[in-house]
Parts: structure tokens; sequence; C-alpha cells
């Protein structure tokens, strides 16, 4: 078994989902500004819009894209570069979540983020 995979405590269902992880965060090429709609899968409530100049609406379509996309072509369609890096110490996110990010992009493990589930 993987090390990185092996079940800690205070590990969730919810840490253990194998998050997707681009190659390259230039390939986040989503809206920096306007209004986004969300729906299933991403966020299983009647599809959500969420308006980027509102800083509580980033940070709640950040944290639900990273955690519940399924495809990079999620992560590129919602996610936008420099917004994400703007966010990152903001997000509260799965311990796991936070751990592939930081291993693939350690600019963002060096802004720090996860809080208290990191």
């Amino acid at each position: 078994m993987n090390e990185e995979r092996r079940t800690q405590p205070g590990d969730t269902y919810a840490s253990r989902i194998p998050y997707v992880v681009p190659q390259s965060l230039d390939q986040l090429t989503g809206p920096r500004s306007g209004t986004v709609e969300v729906g299933v899968p991403i966020d299983w409530s009647p599809p959500r819009t969420y308006d980027l100049a509102n800083s509580d609406d980033r940070v709640s379509l950040y944290t639900a894209v990273l955690s519940e996309a399924s495809t990079v072509e999620d992560l590129s369609r919602f996610l936008n570069k420099e917004l994400l890096i703007e966010l990152w110490p903001q997000l509260r996110l799965p311990r796991y979540c936070v751990r592939r990010w930081h291993t693939a992009f350690p600019e963002l493990a060096a802004l720090g983020a996860g809080g208290v589930w990191q």
C-alpha cells in the first residue's frame, strides 16, 4: 500500500477521495470575475450561482470544486490560476486534498492552506 494513502487518525471518507489535480496550474483557465453556475456533481444542491465579486462565494466555489471535481476539465472550467493562488491560504480542504495539491505544486505549499484539516 502506498504510504501516503494509509489511513491516519482523524481521516474521514472525504479525506480519502482520489482528488483530481492538474499537471500544471496553467491549466486553470476559469473566470476571475462574473458569476459561475455549478451543478451536479460539483454541488449536489440545485444549480447554484457563485458571484466572484463576493469573497464568501469565491471561497465556497473553490472549496467545492477542489473537493468535488472528478476531472481536470472541471478544474479548468471553474478555477482560475491567479484566483486559486490568491484564495489558497483561506481554503479549508480535506487533509489528503491539500497534500495532493501541495505535492504537485510546492508554490501552494509555501503559501500554507488547509486550516485544521491539514
